[in-house]
């Protein structure tokens, strides 16, 4: 950096600390060009948070979320093109009801509405995948661009303003010290920013129709999903309904009881009759004992960490632990806030945290 540099950054640290701690007053910025960064900030707001909500509104699940960007972040590095896409949960639950009504037989009533139903799922998966990228094409990507092209920009302006405004600050109280050419050429830099920053804030307000379309283009997307969606779920509900009928037609086949052997009772020896079984004559004999030991080993296992399964988990790569809901999962360690260790039915693998509800918290 050069002396003139190293003598301007002196001048703006200066001022700075002469207006923070001094309380000294700089160049005011007048009040149209104040609604206009406030507009401007507002706009950049909506426009981050929506797009971030947008995202978690096409793919829900905060793991698989995290898990589909690691995946992406690796296949770039690597060179791959393709990458595997956001598990959808209608795909999921399509092979589950498929995987289980082949296994029924497509032969039965009840396996047989299961494929029905699992291949309506694929099939709404697949609507929600072509949503995903109609959305990312028409609405998220346009949305980034602004995020990093125009926001970024006003970003840069408006420090490079507030720069050279402590600059020119600085220069202005100490008129006559500082040489008026000096000077002269900090105010014409100062007003120069000024003018650049609110053209860009302007620029990006000026864009409002093109933000509305994308906005425009984002409902179109979500109404052609749920037409075919719709279409999709009147075919199967037809489906369901042809099976039902069919079902309530066909008669239940009769089930023939099973004969037993019989037994004939016996005449005891003084004319009563002999009882099947009889209870044991000493009563302590019938009364459970209890185990001191057992039950003081069952309350030391309570104390080990342990978390029960909100949610059921399928892992999709090798070293995760899959489970189902309801079951009580033995914590070994937290790897991260986002993933737990642990083990289950005598495998050991990696979960996510918010899949679970920790009951006895690890100890550190």
């Amino acid at each position: 950096m050069s002396v003139a540099g190293l003598k301007k950054q002196f001048y703006k640290a200066s001022q700075m600390v002469s207006e923070k701690v001094g309380g000294a007053e700089g160049t005011k910025l007048d009040e149209d060009f104040k609604d206009l960064e406030k507009k401007a900030d507002i706009t950049s707001k909506a426009i981050s948070d929506v797009l971030c909500k947008t995202t978690e509104y096409l793919q829900p699940n905060p793991a698989s979320r995290a898990r589909l960007t690691m995946v992406n972040t690796v296949s770039k590095m690597r060179g791959q093109v393709k990458s595997p896409g956001y598990p959808q949960a209608e795909g999921l639950l399509g092979e589950c009801m498929l995987k289980y009504g082949r296994d029924l037989g497509e032969d039965t009533n009840f396996g047989g509405a299961l494929v029905d139903m699992g291949e309506a799922m694929k099939r709404l998966a697949e609507v929600k995948d072509c949503l995903d990228i109609d959305v990312k094409q028409n609405f998220i990507d346009p949305f980034q661009t602004i995020i990093d092209k125009d926001l970024k920009d006003i970003q840069h302006h408006l420090k490079k303003l507030e720069g050279r405004r402590l600059d020119y600050d600085y220069k202005k109280k100490r008129q006559g010290k500082i040489a008026d050419e000096e000077l002269r050429m900090a105010v014409e830099k100062f007003e120069e920013s000024k003018d650049v920053a609110e053209t860009s804030m302007q620029d990006l307000l000026d864009t409002d129709v093109e933000q509305v379309s994308q906005l425009a283009a984002l409902v179109e997307s979500q109404l052609q999903f749920h037409r075919q969606s719709m279409e999709v779920l009147e075919e199967l509900a037809e489906r369901m309904r042809e099976r039902v009928n069919k079902a309530q037609s066909q008669p239940r086949q009769k089930r023939m009881p099973v004969s037993r052997p019989s037994f004939d009772e016996s005449e005891d020896s003084n004319g009563g009759w002999n009882s099947p079984a009889a209870p044991p004559s000493n009563p302590s004999a019938a009364a459970p004992s209890f185990n001191r030991t057992s039950s003081r080993q069952k309350r030391n296992s309570t104390d080990q960490p342990c978390c029960k399964a909100l949610y059921d988990f399928e892992p999709e790569n090798a070293g995760e632990l899959g489970f189902y809901e309801g079951d009580v999962i033995t914590l070994t360690n937290q790897i991260d806030e986002n993933w737990y260790e642990g083990s289950l039915r005598g495998q050991a693998g990696l979960f996510p945290c918010n899949y679970v509800e920790v009951m006895v918290p690890l100890r550190h």
